[in-house]
């Protein structure tokens, strides 16, 4: 593992080298010729961008200093700027930004809509100490709503609407939450008395298998799938612990319980495209493996901050989010946390980077290969 680490090093650190000469907004700001014809988008907090401002909910980010960098201001992205999966629609070529399903009716939803929702979980009952939200249930419930527009647009053809379909690009990222707003949270939840770590891992795959086919039916054949990312060495954990200005080590409580659910997704990849599911192509991201390159190795891309949001410290003082109007820190290109959750906007662009033309970090192809099929 620390072979293949070092020597996936030695090629991202070349990148980031050719990256620097030519600035990163340059790259993803002359995108190639849009390359699919829609993009849907399902998860949490990490790639919404603005389900939740209209609901009763603490996880909302409708509001300065988020959207600080963003063309349009705080558009509800939990971050400074643009989120991963707005970087990885300028790489496949979009001219404009996926929008939000919870604004978006009629002809617009034929380039996509992202369904993403802040808290969100596998589960339904995840994130509910934070207020409303839409799970991954609804998430998916509202592509069959969408699918239903469709269908009036195809004039009743659904042979031309699952060809349409087809050519799609479908993005899901779920898991996190399942384990920061449920499982790891004894005093609102009591998962994590009823099941053993690897237990909860196979009770989210298997409800998680459920709703991935579910979206196979509704048409999605070209499907992309993240593992959970290193949540034990996000700011939140890493506040706890920390004394003085000494680095911190990782919550491994945390990183080995998401161990099972990562491998386990994996596999479930593999079956879906071994039969399972024919004539579906699922890709596996391994942000597990990306994130924890980026805190590791964060100052060989730029970063000089690692452990702490550039607003919304930790938990030390309460504080988890960035505080409505509260002055964040100077360069947000030296942070690789916007807050004690989610990655500044250039810790997102390379993600997407990284993730999108390398073999290291998806199975079996990448998503430019993906893109291609």
């Amino acid at each position: 593992m620390m072979r293949k680490m070092a020597v996936v090093l030695c090629l991202v650190l070349s990148m980031w080298a050719w990256l620097s000469g030519r600035g990163l907004s340059q790259i993803i700001t002359n995108p190639p010729q849009q390359q699919v014809p829609c993009f849907f988008i399902f998860g949490d907090s990490l790639v919404d961008n603005g389900n939740n401002n209209g609901i009763l909910t603490l996880a909302r980010a409708n509001y300065r200093p988020y959207g600080i960098d963003f063309p349009l201001g705080p558009t509800g992205r939990f971050t400074n700027g643009r989120t991963f999966v707005d970087a990885l629609a300028q790489l496949m070529g979009f001219p404009n930004y996926i929008p939000p399903y919870s604004r978006t009716r009629g002809p617009q939803l034929l380039r996509g809509a992202n369904y993403a929702s802040g808290a969100a979980g596998i589960r339904d009952e995840t994130g509910t100490n934070l207020g409303a939200h839409a799970s991954m249930n609804e998430q998916v419930a509202n592509f069959g709503n969408t699918v239903g527009e469709f269908s009036r647009f195809f004039r009743g053809d659904n042979a031309s609407l699952n060809d349409y379909l087809s050519k799609c690009i479908f993005f899901s990222g779920m898991g996190s939450n399942d384990y920061l707003n449920n499982y790891f949270m004894p005093e609102f939840y009591a998962t994590s008395s009823d099941y053993t770590a690897r237990a909860f891992a196979n009770l989210l795959l298997q409800d998680y298998s459920r709703q991935l086919t579910q979206l196979y039916s509704l048409g999605a054949r070209k499907v992309i799938v993240t593992a959970v990312g290193q949540i034990g060495c996000i700011p939140y954990q890493l506040a706890r612990f920390r004394s003085n200005n000494t680095r911190v080590r990782c919550n491994d409580k945390f990183n080995n319980a998401i161990s099972f659910f990562n491998s386990g997704l994996r596999s479930l990849v593999q079956t879906f495209n071994n039969g399972k599911l024919p004539g579906s192509k699922f890709v596996f991201l391994d942000f597990y493996e990306t994130s924890q390159q980026l805190y590791l190795n964060g100052s060989s891309y730029g970063f000089e901050v690692m452990d702490k949001g550039c607003c919304g410290v930790g938990r030390n003082n309460g504080q988890i989010t960035c505080l409505p109007l509260q002055q964040p820190c100077e360069d947000r290109n030296k942070y690789l946390f916007w807050d004690a959750f989610h990655p500044t906007e250039v810790a997102n662009i390379l993600l997407a980077k990284m993730s999108y033309t390398s073999q290291s970090y998806t199975y079996p192809i990448n998503i430019q290969q993906l893109v291609m099929l």
